[in-house]
């Protein structure tokens, strides 16, 4: 790809950029959010067309019109953002207008078949008749990756493929990706983990603002080296710093939440000032006591006590009522309404503040307050009333966040807050979360990332098979969470009935 050039109403994604690809190399493509990442390979995909530039295959300029034409050329993508049709199967979608027929009708028994030969190469335990909306955002992500390697591609491009995989899901899609390689497949992987681009990729391409800065080799060159290249300045570690907050109120307990097989008397408190953090493998329950504390899903059993008065909550809204906020981990979802602009996301929460007589809304004190979380957050957008879809997925992270800063809710919960993110914007999360609780916000913190929970939390909330096994304090090591993230329930049981001997 050669000097490409894009824009967008208000806002030029792509200037002379430049890209790549050797057959059977894995060439990461990095750049903070908005640095024109996504928008460059979608453009090789045939989701955008380019205003300029040229795309050689093979040495000869090709024309990508379509998805349909990149794909027969035989370059496949895995988006970011999942683009699954949930009430279809995992064969259905993974076939989806390529569909087998015998006879001209549908061979519902050969679509089953080829889906689970695609499972099988990837070691994969799946059924090919399960409803894609029951599955988890992790298995989600599986059946994106088995639908593009259902082509057959030359090219497979994968944007934060791991985004949602656990250690194990993560070590099995780098033997898929180690494989293609040898095939003679070439991948670009675009990731915002620096391990995982040490660990998987050949050579590194850093863009920053829509430009290209640079090709470097990756086994040769510094984490810090890339990270300067991607921000255009170098990022200071921030040292944890745990606040004695042992004597300040309670703002949020749980005692005793149950929910099916998934929550099993899970019990903690938060207090004001104070980040907990949520550690535990995929699966381990985290997300699922999020969901229910905010009344998202039903509970069996349990109390919720906020500020010490027990609150009734069946639903989202009861929680946002009591000065709950939730960041889900699913932002496209759960988190925002992508077909509003920025401005209306970030007032979904606090309509009733903007709301007057007959029900005519404050466009006006909208507007000054979205300009305000848009300036304060630095998110990237030429103007408040972008759509939230044309923005970039860590931009439309920051909508979320400002949308519950927006609430002012006492009690926050950020379920996987820097999913997507670069490191540049991590930071000033970071900070943004540390400034919360330094307001006396209540913060939990939910994160597949171990060096993110350490980074965060005054305490750590471990839990395994959807028990919590224990409590761990700021500073303890990954070798303390991973020990307690990996603990048997039946162990969790041994050692509570000793100390309760005891």
């Amino acid at each position: 790809m050669v000097d490409i050039d894009k824009s967008f109403p208000g806002v030029r994604a792509l200037a002379k950029a430049h890209f790549e690809l050797k057959p059977g190399e894995v060439h990461a493509l990095m750049g903070e959010n908005g640095a024109g990442k996504s928008t460059l390979m979608k453009i090789l995909s045939g989701v955008y067309a380019r205003d300029a530039g040229d795309i050689r295959l093979d040495g000869q300029n090709v024309e990508i019109a379509s998805p349909r034409q990149a794909q027969d050329l035989g370059i496949g993508i895995i988006h970011q953002e999942l683009a699954l049709m949930r009430d279809l199967t995992v064969a259905q979608n993974i076939f989806i207008g390529r569909e087998p027929r015998r006879f001209g009708i549908l061979d519902e028994g050969q679509l089953n078949r080829d889906a689970a030969a695609i499972f099988a190469s990837m070691n994969l335990a799946l059924e090919p008749t399960v409803r894609v909306e029951t599955l988890t955002i992790a298995k989600q992500q599986m059946v994106e990756i088995a639908k593009a390697l259902s082509y057959r591609s030359r090219v497979l491009i994968m944007d934060e493929p791991t985004a949602a995989l656990n250690d194990a899901e993560i070590a099995e899609l780098f033997a898929i990706i180690n494989r293609l390689k040898a095939e003679g497949v070439g991948v670009v992987y675009i990731s915002h983990k620096m391990d995982e681009i040490k660990r998987i990729s050949d050579r590194v391409t850093i863009m920053r603002d829509g430009e290209y800065v640079g090709t470097v080799p990756a086994a040769d060159t510094p984490i810090e080296t890339i990270i300067s290249m991607m921000v255009g300045r170098t990022l200071s570690g921030d040292t944890l710093v745990v606040p004695d907050t042992s004597a300040a109120p309670i703002a949020l307990e749980v005692r005793n939440l149950n929910r099916g097989r998934e929550i099993r008397d899970v019990s903690f408190a938060v207090r004001k000032g104070e980040i907990l953090g949520f550690a535990g493998l995929m699966g381990a329950g985290r997300t699922e006591v999020a969901r229910a504390v905010f009344g998202a899903d039903r509970r069996d059993g349990g109390e919720i006590l906020v500020h010490g008065q027990p609150i009734a909550i069946t639903s989202p809204k009861d929680a946002v009522d009591a000065g709950i906020g939730y960041l889900s981990e699913d932002r496209k979802h759960f988190g925002l309404a992508t077909g509003l602009d920025v401005r209306n996301n970030i007032a979904l929460a606090s309509l009733d503040r903007f709301t007057g007589l007959g029900g005519i809304l404050d466009e006006a004190g909208m507007e000054q307050k979205a300009v305000g979380y848009i300036r304060q957050l630095a998110i990237k957008t030429p103007s408040d009333v972008q759509e939230a879809r044309l923005l970039s997925g860590g931009n439309q992270q920051k909508v979320v966040i400002a949308k519950w800063l927006l609430r002012d809710c006492d009690i926050l919960i950020f379920d996987e807050p820097t999913r997507g993110i670069d490191v540049g914007a991590k930071s000033e999360i970071y900070k943004l979360l540390n400034a919360l609780a330094g307001q006396g916000k209540a913060i939990i913190v939910i994160s597949s990332e171990l060096p993110e929970v350490l980074r965060l939390s005054h305490r750590i909330a471990v839990m395994c098979e959807g028990r919590l096994t224990g409590f761990l304090p700021g500073g303890a090591s990954q070798q303390d969470i991973m020990r307690l993230a990996t603990l048997r329930p039946s162990a969790v049981a041994e050692q509570s009935i000793e100390r309760r001997s005891t």
